[in-house]
């Protein structure tokens, strides 16, 4: 008897969430359907604020100063222009980078082109996702990107808790996380929230010890992006600290196998490369088509320092100034995070930041630095300790760090070079 009421009452306990984590749901849901309306606005509006130069004649258009943002098509997807309407709520995201992912997920990869630099599973996510919603790929996109980005946030919230013990830090990282000046890109057809997502979840699983659940979702972060394959490292990291910690001690030989997941996941996709097109290094190879080139960090870090001062006040110059000022922002909360958290963590922090200053773009050294920078959680748990305690504080690093998202979707959606 006894035994089928404690059946009975189990069985009415997995339909109900302890109000902790109904309260925690509640507020991701809230943080991310604000910010995500908000920038629906931005978006409809900022087509509308700023001049639309699609239509400039060339001859007219050299003889702006710094030249002018223009919509750039991709082979087999071109770019719309801008036409006045209420679809500019979700047309205004279709931009740059994101027609590579729509294509890629329409039509495939292509040898001659540059598509071999963008890793499959986002593409191929939006394809599966594009059949049920009657083959719209960029409906697709869109749902994959802020679905991602929305399970993202639950997902900090309770390896916040867990980590920091402290719901005012978890909270304010889910918040910081989604008004990050560059988060724009999280609700955009970008991978950036499917490998936020993932990486989340691979740690989880790791500090709970369930290295099967993190090796797989280490393996599919490498086949989202190429920085996936630096979640070896913190994985690894993670399997001795834990089996240090143990007694008695014993060789992590399942954590530090189950680690080796994320290259896997490179070797796959490089290996697709091979069978297709006999070159193991294609999604390499093909990042030279954005003159990336072998440097050195501190030099990066040099110039673009000495390219803000420089160009402050000339237009494509601005893009200099706002990627230092954000850059910096990131470097500084991520020497706090090496220091102060675990070591698996910071090891990711390092490496995440890290391995995008080895690969500059010579006019622009930090360009795309800051869209990498998204997945780095722990700098919004370095932003949650420093503002703990301080309401003040708290209040202007999410004005200061809305204006700035405001400001990149603001330029994102009338083809500025943000990205």
């Amino acid at each position: 008897m006894n035994s089928d009421v404690e059946e009975v009452e189990r069985t009415r306990s997995i339909g109900r969430l302890d109000p902790e984590v109904r309260r925690g749901l509640l507020y991701c849901l809230g943080v991310f359907g604000g910010v995500r309306l908000l920038l629906f606005a931005i978006g409809l509006a900022g087509v509308a604020l700023l001049p639309d130069f699609s239509n400039v004649p060339p001859a007219v258009r050299g003889q702006i100063p710094g030249g002018v943002p223009t919509p750039v098509s991709v082979p087999g997807w071109p770019a719309h222009a801008i036409t006045p309407g209420w679809h500019n709520v979700f047309t205004a995201w279709e931009r740059e980078d994101a027609l590579w992912f729509l294509r890629i997920a329409t039509t495939g990869y292509e040898k001659t082109d540059s598509s071999a630099a963008f890793f499959p599973l986002y593409p191929i996510l939006i394809r599966a996702v594009s059949f049920p919603l009657g083959g719209h790929p960029f409906a697709a996109s869109l749902v994959v990107s802020n679905l991602a980005f929305l399970g993202s946030l639950f997902v900090l919230l309770a390896l916040t808790r867990r980590e920091l013990a402290s719901e005012e830090v978890a909270r304010r990282a889910v918040l910081y996380a989604a008004v990050f000046p560059t988060a724009l890109f999280f609700f955009a057809p970008y991978s950036e929230s499917l490998f936020f997502l993932l990486v989340l979840l691979c740690f989880w699983a790791a500090r709970h010890g369930r290295w099967e659940a993190a090796g797989a979702a280490g393996f599919l972060a490498a086949l989202t992006r190429n920085l996936g394959l630096v979640l070896v490292l913190p994985l690894a990291v993670e399997a001795v600290h834990q089996a240090a910690s143990a007694k008695p001690w014993r060789w992590p030989v399942r954590g530090l196998l189950w680690s080796a997941a994320p290259a896997l996941g490179t070797f796959a996709y490089a290996a697709y490369w091979r069978i297709q097109a006999g070159d193991w290094l294609a999604p390499v190879h093909q990042q030279a088509a954005w003159q990336r080139h072998l440097g050195n960090p501190l030099v990066t870090l040099n110039h673009a320092t000495h390219d803000a001062a420089d160009f402050i006040g000339i237009y494509a110059g601005g893009y200099h100034l706002l990627d230092w000022m954000i850059g910096l922002a990131v470097l500084l909360l991520g020497v706090y995070a090496v220091v102060r958290f675990r070591p698996s963590y910071g090891v990711y922090v390092a490496a995440s930041i890290l391995v995008p200053l080895l690969a500059p773009f010579p006019g622009r050294p930090l360009l795309s630095f800051t869209r990498f920078a998204l997945p780095i959680f722990p700098i919004y748990w370095a932003l949650g300790r420093l503002t703990a305690g301080h309401r003040l504080y708290h209040e202007l690093v999410v004005a200061a760090s809305a204006a700035f998202l405001g400001l990149m979707t603001l330029l994102f959606v009338n083809w500025y070079y943000v990205l």
